[in-house]
């Protein structure tokens, strides 16, 4: 019975296809494909350029 239970909540629950499913993730991959997908998101952001917000106020001396 405990055995038949921890089996359902696998199938049910421990896999990434549920977790996709609710928006935690925006995709499953083979394994196989990780590396071009890894290459071109980091291709992507290669020329990326962070823009911080200016300085309200410098350090003031002590």
């Amino acid at each position: 019975k405990r055995q038949e239970f921890i089996e359902e909540y696998r199938r049910m629950y421990s896999n990434p296809y549920r977790a996709a499913e609710r928006g935690y993730i925006d995709d499953v991959i083979d394994p196989a494909e990780t590396r071009p997908k890894v290459y071109l998101a980091l291709e992507m952001l290669k020329t990326k350029r962070e823009k911080r917000p200016a300085k309200k106020h410098g350090n003031m001396p002590v």
